[in-house]
């Protein structure tokens, strides 16, 4: 047999409710885990005196007894786990797991017996129900009757509210009363929160979160009482889970909060958490309502009698001694500012967000409190309200999911390394709806070690420094459409460059031609618009194809030599999938392996920066510029040339403005591919114009007469 047993799927009855959890039974100490609370109970084996197997409702369970009066039962376990279990308790506790029958006739008269902090109702020396005095609220007493009350608990359907005991009146003891006698049994061992004698110490005047207001903390030896202007609080030290002492974003407050189970109730409102928010220049002079003796014997050292300091921690320090529970503090975790949480928004209410090193803790409304271990998974979606934040959300075990939105973009690497460092599941089920595009952001893979986003933003950030105008991308992005620098001559054949190349092998005729266009154009009736002034045209950068090619990165160097190797290790693997699987190995490089790809980076930077320079000393660079603009300003010499030589010729004909000519009608027939065709057309179009002007100079003739 093993040093240890472990059981899964264990219950913990609790005020009603049933709480499953891990149990464990060692050579030194029985550790029960809760899995609702995370709340671990231990037993040392030395304490160890009563052990019994029982058959219970969920199967058979186990009572174990201690040397210092505390019971536990755990329920749950099965027939076959008897024998093991009882030859452990032999081998290592020295103690008899004995078998004890209840009794099951549905009897209502019986012995009451008082054992330890349990009332057991015994029929015939068999037990037939077992109350724990200490989830007894109240004890009543009639004249031969008493009632109990009972704490209620929220999580469960039914609750027994309360159980009434008939004491018959005894004839053998005169000078007791039974009744009372039962009563006092009961209120020795109950959770009766009674304000008998003087507090430890009283805190004034303390700023409280949840419940807000301003409340009197008034510290007693079993619980504390809050004490404010509308209502009042006590708080048993036993349903204190855990504390925590966070501080605030502006490192000029502190936060103290108080996890509890069962919470304190105010109407339908639960409050499962305490929290104070504490100015850290504030500080205060105690002094216990104590002897020293009493201090040192109750406290063992923790406290002291006098104390002064941060009002803060005076709070903490006599809260950890009273409840006997360590202080949580936040971890090495430090977000972008260097605080050690994270400004973001829950239900919509602004608060912080602090990782811990065992889980996550929302402050302040409402205040969430997440173990790690109840985790499910993580994921990283993007805002949809806005690009520059993003939203983290938790999903437990039990289907619960909590979204904390508005988180600025530059605590994403922060939060992301600690998710990472801190082995939790990534869920990445991309954006949410409405950012389908971009769903390439973030990889599809629970362990993530490249992250697109987070790569996305650092390029950008670069392309910020370079600072490279909007203009120069679209003059690269229009200059890669062409297929060719003959474009520009096709570009041009609706310009007035169109019959450039025709009018070196026509000679002036083909000008005159085209002037005649250009003035049939003008003469058409068109509505008077105002006139604009020229746009100045932007001198766009042209691209250099001769020049040499920018250097690689070294990230893009080491994947170029392993990109065959990573096809190899993984067939079939697709395109975007190697830049995945690459970005995880190149992030899990060492120092010394970058720094040889580093080296290799900065010899061809330095490579390229001299084979530019010598580029530029050559001459290249301007060469596909000045043809351009040489062709340009061409063309804005043959257009001065027609335009002139279209003036004199409408001075020749009388100036007629009204007149319409067919080529203006025919202008999509004058440009054509074939040099045959244009000349054909031409002639017709000369022919044309002699008929016209020999019926115009009749008129402009008898004009001049009269």
């Amino acid at each position: 047999m093993g040093d240890t047993l472990e059981f899964n799927e264990i219950y913990q009855e609790v005020k009603g409710s049933w709480n499953d959890g891990r149990l464990r039974f060692s050579k030194q100490n029985v550790v029960y885990k809760s899995s609702k609370t995370g709340r671990v109970d231990s037993i040392p084996a030395s304490e160890l005196n009563l052990a019994q197997w029982r058959r219970v409702c969920l199967g058979h369970g186990i009572k174990l007894g201690t040397s210092t009066g505390h019971i536990y039962k755990y329920d749950g376990f099965r027939d076959t786990d008897l024998e093991k279990i009882s030859e452990f308790f032999k081998t290592n506790y020295k103690l008899e797991l004995t078998e004890k029958d209840m009794c099951v006739k549905g009897w209502n008269w019986g012995t009451a017996k008082f054992s330890g902090p349990l009332l057991s109702f015994d029929v015939n020396d068999n037990t037939a129900f077992e109350v724990p005095l200490s989830n007894v609220s109240q004890c009543a007493t009639g004249k031969n009757e008493v009632t109990l009350e009972f704490h209620q608990n929220d999580d469960t359907e039914v609750s027994l509210m309360e159980v009434r005991f008939y004491v018959p009146p005894s004839q053998s003891d005169e000078r007791q009363d039974p009744v009372e006698a039962f009563a006092q049994s009961v209120l020795s061992k109950a959770d009766v929160i009674q304000a008998t004698g003087d507090a430890v110490c009283i805190f004034k005047e303390l700023q409280c979160l949840t419940p807000r207001g301003r409340y009197d903390i008034r510290i007693y030896p079993t619980f504390l009482h809050l004490h404010g202007k509308t209502f009042d609080y006590k708080i048993p030290y036993t349903t204190v889970l855990r504390l925590f002492l966070l501080p605030h974003k502006d490192q000029r407050q502190m936060f103290f909060v108080i996890s509890l189970d069962p919470p304190i109730k105010q109407g339908q409102t639960r409050y499962h958490f305490l929290i104070l928010l504490f100015s850290k220049e504030e500080d205060i002079s105690l002094t216990l309502n104590m002897s020293e003796e009493d201090v040192e014997r109750r406290f063992e050292g923790k406290l002291s009698k006098n104390m002064s300091g941060s009002l803060y921690e005076m709070v903490s320090r006599v809260m950890k001694a009273l409840v006997n529970r360590k202080i949580t503090v936040p971890g090495n975790f430090q977000g972008h500012s260097g605080a050690q949480c994270i400004t973001c928004s829950y239900k919509a209410s602004s608060g912080l967000l602090y990782p811990l090193e065992r889980g996550f803790i929302y402050v302040h409304k409402p205040p969430v409190h997440l173990r790690f271990e109840e985790i499910s998974c993580v994921n990283f979606a993007r805002g949809t309200t806005t690009t520059r934040s993003f939203d983290f959300e938790i999903e437990t075990k039990q289907g619960n999911q909590y979204t904390f939105s508005s988180i600025e973009r530059e605590e994403y690497g922060k939060l992301f390394d600690f998710v990472n460092a801190k082995k939790l599941n990534i869920k990445n089920r991309g954006f949410k709806e409405g950012m389908k595009g971009k769903i390439d952001e973030y990889s599809d893979s629970d362990e993530d070690q490249h992250d697109a986003y987070l790569e996305r933003m650092k390029a950008e950030g670069k392309i910020r420094e370079e600072g490279n105008d909007s203009d120069e991308s679209d003059a690269e992005s229009d200059e890669s459409f062409n297929p060719g620098e003959e474009d520009d001559d096709i570009a041009e054949e609706y310009d007035s460059n169109a019959s450039a190349s025709d009018s070196s092998e026509d000679g002036d005729d083909s000008e005159d031609e085209s002037a005649k266009k250009k003035k049939a154009k003008k003469a058409k009736p068109v509505k008077e618009k105002k006139e604009r002034k020229p746009r100045k045209e932007k001198k766009k950068k042209q691209k250099d194809t001769g020049g040499p090619k920018r250097p690689m990165s070294a990230y893009m160097l080491w994947l170029n030599s392993s990109r065959e190797r990573i096809k190899s290790e993984n067939p079939g693997i697709s395109i975007t999938e190697i830049s995945k699987k690459a970005g995880e190995m190149w992030r899990q490089l060492g120092k010394d392996e970058k720094e040889e790809w580093d080296t290799k980076a900065a010899e061809a930077k330095r490579d390229y920066d001299k084979a530019k320079k010598e580029y530029k000393e050559s001459g290249g660079g301007s060469t596909s510029v000045s043809k351009k603009e040489s062709k340009k300003s061409a063309g804005k010499k043959d257009d001065k040339k027609r335009k002139s030589a279209g003036g004199d010729k409408d001075k020749e004909r009388g100036g007629n403005d009204s007149f319409k000519s067919r080529e203006f009608i025919e202008t999509s027939e004058s440009s054509s591919d074939s040099d045959h065709k244009s000349k054909s057309k031409r002639k017709k179009q000369e022919s044309d114009e002699e008929e016209e002007e020999a019926m115009s100079t009749p008129a402009s003739s008898e004009e001049e007469s009269d």
